[in-house]
């Protein structure tokens, strides 16, 4: 038995007893979720101090191959220079493209980490998802994780794949790297994808909120671990500000549709809300669904929290939607 198995198995005694005396922590919470999200308020109040390497191999462990993980289809593919991989299940859509940035705070996370979120995914949405292994910092600093999502967006696209059949998106720091994404593909003025998905982004380097500190007790996210992490992306006189880097201080016009979700019970709660205010103040359609009593980037618990499928098969409405909206206006124009 490893140690997380130990150390879960060591609160669920814990979180029972304490159940009891006081109730859930949070009003839809079982206790196995309880546990979990203990476990995970723990593990990131060591993450400001734990060595780059082994959070990287630590968060591999963090959830048990699930059922949807084992049956999807794996393949590895060169996408214009960056290791990435192809995600399918039986009878996908090939003609449409889910190009997903993991997120782990531009310096943990990969395809090995994300296997599950990305095979439900797939699955959700029924068409294929292309998941790039990014460069991570501290190695390889910003700008480079953007660098790669363009040249993977723009291998896609060379594939013969219409930006209208493209859906970009990720969690916490891949949905701030997606944003980014889109202000360089604006900029430059190249056709944008269908639509973004942006769960729990990590939006703001600047500074912390109020929900840092109201949902700290509920939260695996927290200011340290994120300057920590802030401060290998960008280096110690990096501009936090950037809005490359902090998209809630950027100009959002010209962006396509998003979908924002976020968890009520999570650290990055404000920063997402006040995104959503920027982006429909700059004339942006945006979808925003917060889910009460959900923590930091549910979606990857899949395994263990119900909402985070929930919260997947929302994902797959709108990509598919979108897709579908998408598809008829170039169609009539």
């Amino acid at each position: 038995m490893n140690a997380m198995k130990v150390a879960i198995g060591g609160l669920r005694g814990f979180v029972r007893a304490r159940r009891r005396l006081r109730g859930p922590r949070r009003p839809t919470w079982n206790e196995q979720v309880e546990t979990f999200a203990s476990f995970l308020r723990v593990y990131g109040l060591l993450a400001p101090v734990l060595p780059v390497a082994i959070m990287r191999k630590e968060m591999v462990k963090v959830l048990a191959p699930s059922e949807s993980e084992r049956l999807a289809h794996y393949e590895p593919t060169d996408a214009g220079g960056v290791d990435a991989e192809w995600i399918r299940w039986n009878g996908a859509d090939n003609g449409a493209v889910f190009i997903y940035l993991h997120g782990g705070g531009y310096v943990i996370g990969s395809t090995n980490t994300h296997r599950d979120l990305l095979s439900r995914l797939a699955r959700s949405t029924g068409i294929s998802v292309l998941a790039p292994n990014y460069r991570l910092a501290p190695e390889h600093p910003f700008p480079a994780q953007l660098e790669d999502a363009l040249a993977v967006y723009r291998w896609v696209r060379g594939r013969g794949v219409p930006a209208s059949r493209i859906v970009l998106g990720g969690e916490s720091a891949g949905g701030g790297l997606t944003l980014a994404t889109l202000m360089t593909l604006r900029d430059a003025g190249e056709p944008m994808p269908a639509a973004a998905v942006l769960l729990s982004p990590w939006v703001d380097m600047t500074s912390d909120t109020e929900s840092f500190r109201t949902n700290a007790r509920y939260d695996y996210i927290n200011a340290r671990s994120l300057d920590r992490f802030a401060g290998y992306y960008l280096g110690v006189r990096g501009d936090r500000s950037n809005p490359l880097a902090s998209p809630v201080r950027a100009d959002l016009s010209g962006l396509p549709p998003l979908l924002v979700h976020l968890g009520g019970a999570e650290a990055l709660l404000d920063q997402g809300l006040q995104l959503t205010r920027n982006a429909r103040d700059a004339g942006v359609s945006v979808e925003l669904d917060v889910w009460p009593d959900m923590i930091h980037a549910w979606h990857v618990l899949a395994n263990v929290i119900p909402e985070g499928q929930q919260a997947i098969d929302r994902v797959a409405r709108f990509a598919r939607a979108r897709i579908a909206t998408a598809r008829v206006l170039s169609a009539v124009t």
